[in-house]
């Protein structure tokens, strides 16, 4: 049964005021809309926007000038359960939905993509992979640092592989009852937070990919947190190159199988498109929030500037284009739960959302005019926090290839 809820106060973080549950939406015997949620998807819904507006808001245009993430807003994410939404509570995460973690990550966008992709990498990715294929001592021992009170992140990228991920050059080398890792990442987001590193890299290079193992690492064991980015955008997420020299690893820190890194790296970036998906859904709708209130605000020629037609055209246009997003985004997210296929899906709804990003914030900047281009109203930072959405997590053209693939597959 679900808990009771509190209400979340400005002045204080209060404790998560949604439920642990198991409850998750089952396929639906009759057909439902897209926007039909379960009371505890609901209850989350309310609870992270409450969070949002009340404790990240006051924060956002400080965080972005100073690229850093709050430490308040850190503890309030734990504390409302926000970073370990899927992940069971016998290790202290608040078992919901994997619905309910895109819907979290959409509602903390609206406010700041930045803390948005703060919480999304510490569900889809970090806390995923673990909860999928670590031993259950591993997931004792980590799944509840992750869930109450430690940041992950995910380390994949290297200097020269990005897009062609599997051409890393981190060595991991045998060493009896550990390994020795050397090498270096770099774009790691969340990594200037970081205590936990899921860090691929290769245990025999003459196997080619076949060689990338996952390994779960502690900074203390001597990870190097070297040059953060500074950014156009989401700048108060951190994005650090990580060196590694011989650091050493227990065998039983392997995550899953050793050899089959390149599957769980394949498999958790196609469930991660989809909450970067709703990352992009939650920025278009922060900078339309923003500029259509305005809209009917100023006056021009004794006409509030909503009301001349073609702007009416112009906003009822991106308004289709963010529910044609949300509504692709969530379709992949209630596949990808249903255990029915959703790459192409999760595809089509990354790269679909990402464009619609930057054109509603572009346009919601050219509707408040000289003021929508100064700091004052905030769109220009929705702006260039959604440059990002065509770059990470796996370019446009690579969506684009994605889709193409599996389109063609079934006319050939």
């Amino acid at each position: 049964m679900l808990k009771s809820f509190a209400r979340l106060s400005t002045q204080t973080l209060s404790k998560r005021t949604f439920a642990s549950s198991a409850v998750s939406r089952q396929a639906a015997a009759v057909p439902t809309s897209l926007q039909r949620f379960t009371e505890e998807e609901l209850l989350l819904k309310e609870s992270v926007a409450r969070f949002a507006q009340d404790i990240v808001k006051p924060k956002v245009e400080e965080m972005d000038r100073t690229e850093t993430m709050d430490p308040t807003i850190i503890k309030g994410l734990f504390e409302q359960g926000l970073m370990g939404i899927e992940t069971e509570s016998q290790y202290g995460g608040s078992e919901c939905s994997f619905t309910s973690a895109i819907i979290a990550i959409e509602e903390l966008s609206k406010v700041d993509p930045s803390v948005s992709v703060f919480c999304d990498v510490q569900n889809t990715l970090v806390s995923t992979l673990v909860r999928e294929y670590a031993t259950p001592s591993l997931k004792e021992k980590y799944l509840t640092r992750l869930a109450t009170d430690t940041i992950g992140c995910f380390a994949l990228s290297e200097a020269g592989s990005g897009t062609d991920a599997f051409a890393l050059q981190t060595r991991a080398e045998d060493k009896g009852d550990h390994y020795l890792l050397n090498g270096s990442k770099m774009w790691i987001t969340n990594s200037g937070e970081a205590d936990i590193f899921l860090v691929f890299a290769n245990v025999d290079p003459s196997k080619g990919y076949k060689g990338i193992t996952c390994f779960i690492v502690e900074k203390e064991w001597g990870v190097k947190v070297a040059k953060k980015e500074s950014k156009l955008g989401i700048r108060a997420s951190s994005t650090c190159v990580l060196n590694f020299d011989d650091v050493r690893v227990p065998k039983e820190n392997v995550l899953g199988e050793v050899g089959t890194g390149y599957k769980y790296a394949i498999t958790i970036l196609n469930e991660g498109r989809i909450g970067i998906a709703a990352q992009m859904v939650g920025l278009a709708q922060g900078a339309y929030d923003i500029a259509l209130p305005y809209l009917f605000q100023r006056k021009q020629f004794n006409t509030y500037i909503g009301d001349f037609q073609s702007m009416q055209h112009q906003y009822a246009q991106i308004a289709i284009d963010i529910e044609a997003a949300r509504l692709l985004t969530y379709n992949a997210a209630r596949l990808k739960e249903e255990k029915r296929p959703f790459i192409k899906e999760a595809a089509m709804a990354k790269l679909y959302s990402s464009q619609v990003a930057e054109a509603a914030a572009s346009k919601a900047i050219e509707w408040c005019g000289g003021v929508g281009f100064t700091r004052e109203l905030g769109v220009e930072k929705f702006f260039r926090d959604s440059k990002i959405g065509a770059i990470y997590e796996g370019t446009s053209n690579i969506q684009l290839q994605t889709i193409a693939k599996l389109v063609a597959a079934k006319y050939k």
